[in-house]
C-alpha cells in the first residue's frame, strides 16, 4: 500500500472510528486486509483503497474495513479487582439508594467475556438477594466480534479464570470434550442484549440510564479530543450516583467532567 494511500486510509478510519492507525501499524493494517482483496475484487492493496473511497460499496466496505483494523484483545474476569469492587461497593450502594433492576452496559464487548463475565456476578448476586434484578447492554463496533459474542461458544482454555463455582453454574461442558469448547448457558446469553455501536456516533441510543458502564481499554485508541468527547457522551448515558469502569492504564484526568475516583480506574458520577 503506498504511503498516500495508508495516510487516506488512516484518516478514514479515524473520522469514522476514532482509532489511531500511526505510520508504526502499516504492516499490520496490510496485513489484515488482504483478506478483502478477494472479497472485493482487488488486485492490490492500492486497488482496494480506490474501490473504497470511490464510493462503491462503501457502506458495506466500511464496516468490513472497521472490523478488520480493530482490537479485540479480551478475557474473562479481566482486571478481576473490579468485579471485587462490583461485588463489595458498587451493587450494595445502588440496593441502599433504592435500586433493584440493575443496567449494566458492556459498551466495547469484544467477543464477549466481559458481558458474560458481568453477567455471571450479576446473576449470582441475584439469586442472593431476592427481589432484586438486572440487564445487561453489550455492544461493540465490530459485527464480527458480536456474532461470537452472540453464539456464547469459546475454548474451554478461555474460561479458566472463571471461579469455580461460577464455571458450574454458567458454563456447559461440550458432548464430546475432544472438541474442547464450552458454552455460555442459555439462561445467561439471554440475558444480554447485544447490538452495534460507534463510540465515535453522536449520541448512544441505550435507553434509560445504566447504573453500571464499562468501557475498558478502549479510550487507549483514541486521542485526548476523542477520549473527552466519548467520556462525556458515556456520562449522559450513566445514572446519579452510577458507576463508570475503565482499563487500568485509562483516566478522566482533566477532563472536568463530573466523575469522582471510587476504586482503581472506578468513577461515580456525581451531581453538580
Amino acid at each position: 500500500m503506498s504511503a498516500r494511500n495508508f495516510a487516506r486510509l488512516a484518516q478514514f478510519v479515524y473520522e469514522t472510528a476514532g482509532i489511531k492507525l500511526p505510520d508504526a501499524k502499516k504492516t499490520m493494517v496490510e496485513g489484515r486486509l488482504r483478506g478483502r482483496l478477494q472479497a472485493t475484487g482487488a488486485d492490490t492493496l492500492d486497488a482496494y483503497c480506490e474501490r473504497l473511497f470511490s464510493g462503491k460499496h462503501a457502506k458495506v466496505e466500511t464496516r468490513l474495513l472497521i472490523n478488520a483494523v480493530t482490537t479485540n484483545k479480551t478475557d474473562f474476569f479481566r482486571e478481576p479487582a473490579h468485579f471485587d469492587f462490583l461485588v463489595r461497593t458498587a451493587l450494595p450502594a445502588l440496593a441502599a439508594t433504592g435500586v433493584r433492576a440493575v443496567r449494566a452496559w458492556s459498551a466495547a464487548c469484544s467477543t464477549g467475556p466481559e458481558p458474560y463475565t458481568l453477567a455471571m456476578v450479576l446473576d449470582d448476586h441475584v439469586r442472593r438477594h431476592i427481589g432484586s434484578d438486572f440487564s445487561i447492554l453489550a455492544t461493540d463496533i465490530d459485527t464480527d466480534v458480536l456474532a461470537t459474542a452472540r453464539a456464547g461458544i469459546y475454548p474451554a482454555e478461555m474460561l479458566r479464570p472463571v471461579p469455580p463455582a461460577l464455571h458450574r453454574a454458567y458454563v456447559s461442558l461440550p458432548r464430546d470434550p475432544l472438541r474442547g469448547e464450552v458454552r455460555i448457558v442459555p439462561r445467561l446469553r439471554s440475558a444480554i442484549g447485544f447490538a452495534r455501536l460507534n463510540l465515535m456516533d453522536d449520541a448512544y441510543p441505550v435507553g434509560a440510564p445504566m447504573h453500571l458502564i464499562f468501557c475498558r481499554n478502549v479510550l487507549i485508541y483514541f486521542d485526548k479530543p476523542a477520549q473527552r468527547s466519548v467520556v462525556a457522551r458515556l456520562l449522559e448515558c450513566l445514572a446519579p450516583e452510577g458507576y463508570l469502569f475503565l482499563g487500568h492504564s485509562e483516566s478522566v484526568h482533566g477532563m472536568d467532567l463530573p466523575l469522582v475516583p471510587v476504586g482503581s480506574t472506578v468513577f461515580q458520577r456525581r451531581l453538580p
